[in-house]
């Protein structure tokens, strides 16, 4: 099956270009490679495509956000399976081909998501649970120390769009990602789609990728971005949960953050306690 990468653009910088170059050789395989670009003021866009002729770049115009901006992308790609990757992040040699070849030899599978690890080696979780008692409780540290430690791909609720492969064919029939989200739920929400089709969603832990800093979103929102985080989930919840998810996950956000922001103040970390802070008033007062 061939593959093609879509990337959302919005003033990434150098991490665009360090992106971009990680995919050469699957470019050179006959991967096709689509960076949208929703109206960066940074050059970033330009600057990667000088160092990769084989890239394509489409200008979205306006800051159109990410599951908008992925779906213009979609629109330009031929491949039978689309792999949406951030600008911060990088793949390791073969974890492109990893990825695809796990969603491909599983038939029921509908979209699959790699492995992410930090700069300096540090796992990263990709993968994360539907409902609000198990994302906010069990998708902690603790919670998720069983999944440190898988290597096989396996069936999860909805995997980080920071690195994820869909069948071309499933993203058409759903209409893509819901425009709705601008930034942060637009993943949990595709998945949960997928699987009222039928569709699951794989975790590929093997198919590596190495997730920087969240450029873009911390450029756009400063210490507001785990606020953002959560008036996403809030707005899966009201869109697509149950009668009393948006209520549990409001009490749960509230309760476990609140206490981070008031732990963060009391041992001094003002940054920490005035981020937590800020998404427990998103929870209070989002309107999803």
């Amino acid at each position: 099956m061939r593959s093609s990468v879509v990337i959302v653009n919005w003033n990434a910088g150098d991490a665009l270009t360090a992106c971009v170059a990680s995919l050469a050789d699957d470019a050179r395989a006959g991967c096709e490679v689509v960076v949208v670009d929703n109206a960066s003021e940074d050059g970033s866009a330009a600057a990667a495509a000088a160092t990769a002729p084989w890239l394509r770049v489409v200008d979205a115009g306006s800051n159109l956000g990410f599951a908008a901006g992925a779906n213009l992308g979609a629109a330009h790609v031929a491949g039978d399976v689309m792999v949406f990757l951030n600008p911060d992040a990088r793949v390791l040699p073969g974890a492109l081909a990893t990825l695809v070849g796990a969603l491909v030899a599983a038939p029921r599978a509908g979209i699959a998501g790699g492995g992410l690890v930090a700069p300096d080696g540090r796992w990263q979780p990709g993968a994360a649970r539907f409902h609000p008692l198990g994302h906010l409780v069990l998708d902690t540290t603790v919670g998720r120390l069983p999944a440190r430690w898988r290597q096989l791909p396996h069936v999860v609720d909805w995997v980080y769009g920071t690195f994820m492969a869909v069948r071309a064919d499933l993203f058409r029939q759903l209409g893509g990602f819901d425009a709705a989200y601008f930034l942060y739920g637009e993943d949990m929400d595709l998945c949960a789609r997928a699987a009222r089709l039928g569709a699951r969603t794989l975790h590929v832990p093997s198919a590596r990728a190495v997730h920087g800093p969240n450029v873009s979103a911390a450029r756009r929102f400063g210490l507001g971005r785990e606020a953002e985080v959560v008036k996403g989930e809030l707005r899966f919840y009201a869109r697509r949960g149950r009668p009393g998810d948006v209520r549990l996950f409001r009490t749960l956000a509230v309760c476990k953050f609140g206490l981070k922001a008031a732990l963060a103040a009391l041992i001094g970390r003002s940054a920490t306690a005035a981020t937590y802070g800020r998404v427990v008033r998103a929870c209070l007062s989002s309107t999803a």
